[in-house]
């Protein structure tokens, strides 16, 4: 727990717990969301080869998640972490793009 605490800058155990849980909770929860919404594009599993649905699958994780992401941390009360976090992670994917940047008055 430490390690978690020292490189998010998180002050306590609480924090590093309910942070593990939206980890937890928005992974399975995006998997799980994912299906339906390939079914709604006609995308069904045993429809199409594998090599279609599952790259489509995984790709429509990816959105799916960072909205979840953002969202359950607001709900968990931990929004100003995973705003950074998700911030961060763009960035670093190179789609640092898609966040507006905030300029200061001149």
């Amino acid at each position: 727990m430490a390690s978690f605490k020292e490189r998010w800058n998180i002050k306590s155990n609480w924090q590093v717990f309910v942070i593990l849980v939206v980890f937890a909770v928005t992974g399975s929860t995006s998997a799980y969301l994912s299906k339906p919404v390939l079914e709604l594009f006609g995308i069904v599993k045993g429809d199409v080869s594998n090599w279609i649905y599952y790259p489509l699958y995984i790709i429509l994780i990816f959105p799916i998640y960072q909205v979840l992401l953002v969202s359950f941390g607001f709900i968990f009360g931990q929004f100003t972490f995973f705003w950074a976090f998700e911030k961060k992670m763009l960035k670093s994917m190179g789609l640092g793009f898609l966040i507006p940047n905030k300029k200061s008055p001149e």
